[in-house]
């Protein structure tokens, strides 16, 4: 078996025991520098990325392949890649990126196949003057988004 199959293999075997984590990125470099990115539906604690990393190092042999090994969250600012990430951040305002344009807006719902904002916007009134207060609604399919972050405002 290949180097990079067999930490793959390892690398789902140990998330398979732990459903609430989730693989964001695997990289294996040509010297076997290899780096994990999880995320886990509560959030990542430092135990899970070592639990994460002795389930693979452990089952190498440094003796037939030298590597070196990385497990990582995904940070609060890295962009949002996996469905399971829109699920989490519910609620949160987010920063979308489309070729069409971008939007910041609260994430009100993900689905399988898209995420959900709603905001309120400021718009002329259909009949006299003035402007009026409606809600802003755009179900947008991940395939379509470029980039997607969580805003964080302090």
């Amino acid at each position: 078996m290949a180097f990079k199959d067999k930490v793959a293999a390892l690398l789902n075997e140990a998330l398979e025991e732990r459903p609430d984590l989730f693989l964001i990125e695997l990289t294996i470099g040509a010297d076997n520098k290899i780096n994990v990115t999880i995320d886990g539906d509560n959030g990542v604690v430092l135990q899970d990325c070592i639990d994460i990393s002795r389930a693979i190092e452990h089952n190498l042999d440094r003796e037939e392949e030298d590597f070196s090994l990385e497990v990582a969250s995904a940070g609060a600012t890295s962009p949002m890649k996996d469905p399971r990430q829109f699920k989490k951040n519910i609620g949160r305002t987010v920063l979308i990126k489309t070729q069409d344009g971008e939007i910041e807006a609260p994430l009100v719902d993900a689905t399988a196949e898209a995420a959900i904002l709603e905001w309120k916007a400021r718009e002329p009134k259909q009949i006299g003057k003035g402007k009026e207060t409606v809600t802003k609604r755009a179900e947008i399919p991940y395939a379509s988004i470029k980039q997607a972050v969580v805003v964080i405002k302090f």
